[in-house]
């Protein structure tokens, strides 16, 4: 027998210990692939991509590992071989522990939903490493019998340092193995939503667009339910998986169920209408967001035209090229008019057909006239009057990150974070200019915009000039708003660029003083 049993069961025990190690290590990546929609291809891009932090973060751990076990293995081989590696095991596990301390102070900006999917992704994930481990320690302590050399039987185990450059691709073994098992399970899921969706005498509505989808979603549940009972898929649940979770979770005892729709590449739109099989539909507007993934505009159009087709009745918004008999089309049939700008809120005259309505909102920007406009064209074809919308509208309560006010210590903040859209950028800045005081405005750019995103980078970075302070959080990426902020006319000493947000609050705790005005433009995904 090559292996005694006491080496057996140390190895086992190591490679269970190790496995559960770095399958801690992997808990943030693990989040960036749910993120990524659990689509393997897109994580390991992100994860080998240039200067990707994570990355060198990983290949630090490998060194610093190596190092430590071969200086601890050294420094006691006068006690025994066998002592000298159990200290530097000691040591391998405090490490790693310490690296994940380290590791949770870097909190994700979107906070890993533990479903069921993901506990049972982490588990293959750990049973993997463990495997990996297990191989690993038997070749190397039969490496050290083969060769027979004090030395190599020292340092054997240096090789596990290694591991942590093999964790991406781990993840996305784990994650394909697990594809075989969630794919069918998420298909089954879907069928049962389809059915209980298809079997319900609710009118089922779904809601899509470039921008505005979530705001016009949240503002179309208050005026509608001020008359009829509303379930809307919450947040930004807007895939067949997170619409299938709502119609789980809150079943369908309602008169009117809001579907949001995202798509990402062309397809999308026609899997979640294949699945909801919507009555009614709102396209909020088209513009060049993702078209890294679609490609083309026209094809941002077409994609977002399913709905159109496959709904009844549709209300379309005025960037949407859509052919529809009947549609309600903004500034045809209906619109914000007259619209008021102002620190406090907007004010405008919502007209529906022939008639018009007067109303003020506490939300801020052009773009909420906007979108409360199509919320109510919705609630107009759903049964309700004008003056019954009107009074909705009172209630309708700012969604969070998207141009939110808030006030503290006398300053004034907008959070615009979640706004990632290029209309809707353009907006918030036009809301700043309306404040008083110094005004300043943090943001990393926009991104998914293909070929053209250097250049609305640069439209953004024009749009810049006369504020007191930009501050502008990256590296490579924030190159055009700067350069476009400059070709405008822009103060050099204005410009800051900053490594990360917590920089940038950093040098905003230097500059502001009371009255002053803080825009926050976007906070991009952790993938970048």
């Amino acid at each position: 027998m090559i292996f005694s049993e006491p080496v057996i069961i140390g190895i086992v025990f190591g490679s269970i210990l190790s496995g559960w190690l770095l399958s801690l290590v992997c808990l943030r990546m693990t989040g960036i692939l749910q993120q990524e929609g659990y689509a393997a291809k897109p994580f390991l891009k992100w994860c080998y991509r240039h200067k990707n932090l994570e990355a060198r973060r990983l290949v630090l751990l490998a060194i610093s590992l190596a190092l430590l076990l071969a200086l601890f293995n050294l420094c006691f081989c006068f006690w025994g071989y066998k002592i000298a590696n159990l200290i530097s095991t000691v040591i391998f596990v405090g490490w790693i522990v310490f690296y994940f301390i380290s590791e949770r102070k870097r909190a994700l900006k979107v906070k890993t939903n533990p479903t069921n999917r993901f506990i049972r992704l982490i588990v293959c994930n750990f049973l993997f490493l463990t495997l990996i481990s297990c191989g690993l320690g038997f070749a190397c302590t039969a490496a050290s019998y083969a060769i027979d050399s004090k030395w190599y039987y020292l340092f054997r185990y240096v090789y596990f340092a290694l591991l942590p450059l093999a964790l991406p691709l781990v993840i996305a073994l784990s994650n394909s193995v697990m594809k075989l098992y969630e794919i069918p399970h998420g298909k089954k899921f879907l069928r049962k939503a389809n059915k209980l969706l298809a079997a319900s005498n609710c009118k089922i509505v779904g809601i899509t667009g470039s921008y505005g989808k979530t705001s016009v979603k949240n503002f179309a549940n208050t005026i509608l339910s001020g008359k009829y009972r509303v379930i809307a898929t919450p947040a930004s649940y807007n895939t067949p998986l997170g619409i299938a979770r709502t119609v789980s979770e809150q079943g369908l005892d309602c008169d009117i169920f809001l579907a949001e729709m995202g798509a990402r590449k062309v397809g999308d739109i026609k899997e979640l209408c294949d699945m909801v099989n919507p009555e009614y539909g709102v396209i909020t507007g088209v513009c060049c967001q993702h078209l890294e993934s679609f490609g083309s505009l026209k094809h941002i159009q077409e994609e977002k035209g399913v709905l159109a087709k496959r709904a009844d009745k549709v209300v379309l918004g005025s960037t949407v090229e859509a052919e529809k008999e009947g549609a309600l089309r903004e500034g045809v049939d209906f619109g914000a008019e007259d619209i008021v700008l102002s620190t406090s809120g907007t004010s405008f005259m919502l007209r529906l057909k022939d008639e018009k309505v007067a109303v003020h909102t506490a939300l801020l920007g052009r773009h909420a006239a906007e979108d409360i406009a199509l919320a109510s064209a919705l609630a107009y074809l759903l049964g309700m009057t004008p003056q019954e919308i009107a009074a909705g509208i009172k209630d309708i309560q700012p969604v969070p990150h998207r141009l939110q006010k808030t006030e503290a210590n006398g300053v004034t903040i907008l959070d615009d974070s979640y706004n990632s859209n290029v209309e809707g950028a353009k907006v918030a800045v036009e809301t700043l200019k309306l404040f008083g005081g110094k005004k300043y405005v943090v943001t990393p750019g926009l991104v998914e915009l293909g070929l053209i995103e250097e250049k609305k980078n640069k439209e953004l970075g024009a749009l810049f000039v006369g504020l007191d302070g930009v501050i502008l959080v990256g590296e490579v990426r924030v190159l055009p708003l700067r350069s476009g902020y400059l070709e405008a006319g822009g103060e050099e000493e204005k410009v800051k660029l900053v490594p990360s947000l917590h920089k940038a609050q950093l040098l905003l705790a230097e500059l502001l003083t009371e009255g002053d005005t803080v825009l926050f433009l976007n906070d991009l995904p952790d993938k970048y």
